[in-house]
């Protein structure tokens, strides 16, 4: 069996440095470990009191006995160098996505628990889906959004449960629209709102394909100040027309975007998709910069989780 001791080595390193680094800068939901070391293919998040470890799949073959002795070492040392009793640790398995199934149900109910980020508050739920309600790796962006949408109208597409709005609104946004197909993912939003004081009558939320917002949005002559576009890499949803595809439709996305951008506004455009290029075409067309590397926050140490652009009208 692979010798536990390197893992539990560079988790408690990590720890030490990162503890205090989220405590000055007033964070309870961080990332400590990111596969670090290869033979250890995990990704630890502390969300208060509680513990995220998810496995990644490697396509690795391994004895079903010797794999959860493997396993369950790896829980041990999670336990003993974070301190953290057994119970608050929630071990999830990551296969490979494929389109909606980031967002599915894992069969467990788990429970709703708030964190707060930056004086936001937030419900997060470690056990009941594949994701936990908040994106740790665009923590810089929001805080972006936070401090610069005083006096903004603000788009959020793609909203899922609402975080950028929670920025925006509390930042002093006057109006805002967040347009998400999901419904569970809208009454998460909805819950955060209701968390933070927002009031729903100056920022709506609207339940559509973004495509079809696009649509509906522009011949109604809506402008926005400020827009945060994050779309899936891929979604077949069976509630939209057709597949995303964010390589091939990324054109489609930001023109339909930027036609509902003010002349001085600013759209965040990122994904996650680690081989994505940006279209040629789109840096011809409107004035592009690359803020991935101030976008991606400490507790990720470089790694390439997500790539951002700031897009604006030439």
């Amino acid at each position: 069996m692979t010798d536990i001791t390197p893992f539990a080595n560079r988790l408690g390193k990590n720890i030490k440095h990162l503890m205090k680094w989220a405590k000055r800068n007033g964070i309870e939901a961080w990332r400590v470990y990111d596969r670090d070391i290869p033979q250890f293919p995990f990704a630890v998040d502390v969300y208060g009191g509680q513990i995220h470890l998810q496995e990644y799949d490697t396509g690795w073959l391994m004895q079903s006995e010797e794999y959860e002795a493997w396993l369950a070492e790896v829980l041990e040392a999670v336990v003993f160098v974070t301190g953290f009793p057994s119970e608050h640790i929630h071990l999830k398995r990551r296969k490979r996505q494929k389109g909606v199934q980031q967002y599915e149900k894992t069969g467990r109910q788990g429970e709703d628990f708030v964190i707060v980020e930056n004086g936001r508050k937030f419900w997060v739920n470690l056990d009941k889906y594949l994701d936990t309600g908040l994106f740790l790796d665009h923590r810089n962006t929001r805080k972006k959004v936070g401090e610069t949408a005083a006096g903004k109208r603000f788009l959020n597409l793609f909203s899922y449960t609402g975080s950028f709005t929670v920025y925006a609104a509390t930042g002093g946004a006057v109006c805002s629209e967040t347009v998400d197909l999901s419904n569970t993912y809208l009454d998460w939003a909805r819950r955060n709102f209701a968390l933070n004081g927002i009031d729903e009558a100056a920022h709506k939320i609207v339940r559509a394909d973004v495509f079809q917002y696009f649509q509906m949005a522009s011949s109604e002559g809506k402008q926005f100040d400020l827009i945060v576009m994050d779309p899936p890499s891929f979604s077949n949803s069976k509630k939209m027309p057709g597949i995303l595809d964010i390589q091939l439709d990324q054109q489609k996305l930001i023109t339909g975007a930027m036609r509902l951008l003010a002349s001085d506004g600013l759209l965040y455009f990122s994904n996650n998709l680690r081989s994505f290029t940006l279209d040629e075409a789109v840096c011809e067309q409107y004035r592009v910069k690359d803020v991935s590397k101030q976008s991606v926050p400490e507790d990720f140490r470089n790694k390439k989780i997500h790539q951002c652009w700031e897009i604006r009208h030439r």
